[in-house]
């Protein structure tokens, strides 16, 4: 695995943003993404949004994210 991989996962809802983070329902689980590994060209970025998330493929196998 390549520390430039990306995966993309389906946010059903976020919950809440904060400077560093947004809180993010996938798969019925909560989860907070930091900001700063987010790309962006994702659909999810603030409070409200669901769609497609753009994260690395290293924190979402260390987080057991999809």
């Amino acid at each position: 695995m390549n520390r430039d991989d990306f995966v993309v996962v389906e946010v059903e809802n976020t919950l809440v943003e904060t400077d560093r983070a947004i809180l993010c329902v996938i798969e019925g689980v909560k989860f907070w993404i930091p900001r700063s590994l987010i790309r962006d060209d994702s659909e999810v970025s603030r409070e409200g949004d669901s769609g497609d998330l753009i994260i690395p493929e290293w924190f979402a196998d260390k987080e057991e994210i999809g």
